[in-house]
């Protein structure tokens, strides 16, 4: 694995982590790259153990050889390190012993946490991080040389770019004007309704007097039927002129007019 695809790698735990323990992502990533060798040691092969925490982890732990100082100087120590599943429960645990610190002391870590990444390397050194006495100045080297601190910015929730911005007030002025449509529909609509049901009413009388009108079995001879109901008796067609229904005298006026009905000449 490069340096490249190792940064690739643990950029979004580290920067994820960032945004949950306010621990800057630069000093994740430095001090990752630095404790397991750019995710080349057997710790992180077989482990997936970056930060080279010891005790027992989510996978359990594995026993290896390492290097520590005493009094100044490199000695070959084995102790258990802790054993992840992945690279993301290797950060989250790495956070956690910062916010959380020791059973001795648990503001070990405190001047860490909303550091930036160049004094979060200078206190996580300070409060014993690590035994190399240059502990400090290698994660600057490293967040230096790979410009680690970018990863530091985070924008604010609020923040948009100017095209964002743009589009977020098109699409409130959008808003708006829809608002004052559907208000405007509400108001016609309810105009609308009130009509259509005082217009559906006068229908609907006018209908119920027809089909009274229509239903009646009986009636005496309209007016307006007399001159045809004359001509069919006339014509002998009709024996009983009264008594017919209105449909009954309207067709037979229909015939009248249409000269379907004569009263028959005396010879």
């Amino acid at each position: 694995m490069t340096e490249s695809e190792f940064i690739a790698k643990i950029v979004p735990f580290a920067v994820a982590d960032m945004k949950q323990s306010n621990i800057a992502a630069s000093l994740t990533i430095a001090q990752a790259a630095l404790e397991s060798g750019w995710g080349s040691s057997g710790l992180t092969v077989r482990a997936n153990n970056l930060f080279g925490i010891k005790g027992r982890g989510p996978a359990g732990s594995i026993t290896i050889q390492t290097t520590e100082y005493q009094n100044g100087k490199a000695v070959q120590v084995s102790a258990a390190f802790r054993a992840y599943n992945n690279w993301g429960e290797s950060v989250a645990d790495h956070s956690e012993l910062i916010r959380e610190g020791v059973s001795w002391n648990r503001n070990l870590y405190s001047k860490v946490i909303g550091a930036g990444g160049a004094a979060a390397a200078r206190e996580i050194a300070a409060a014993g991080y690590a035994t190399d006495p240059n502990y400090a100045a290698k994660l600057i080297q490293i967040m230096n040389t790979y410009n680690l601190f970018q990863y530091d910015e985070l924008k604010e929730d609020g923040e948009m770019s100017a095209e964002d911005k743009q589009k977020l007030a098109s699409l409130e002025a959008q808003l708006k004007e829809l608002q004052q449509l559907v208000s405007g529909l509400g108001t016609s609509r309810d105009t609308l309704k009130t009509g259509v049901m005082e217009q559906g009413q006068t229908i609907k009388n006018v209908i119920d007097r027809l089909a009274a009108l229509e239903g009646r079995t009986a009636m005496n001879v309209p007016e307006w039927a007399q001159p045809a109901v004359n001509a069919a008796v006339a014509a002998g067609l009709l024996d009983t002129p009264s008594g017919g229904s209105y449909d009954f005298y309207r067709t037979l006026t229909v015939m009248y007019r249409a000269g379907l009905i004569a009263a028959e000449k005396e010879v």
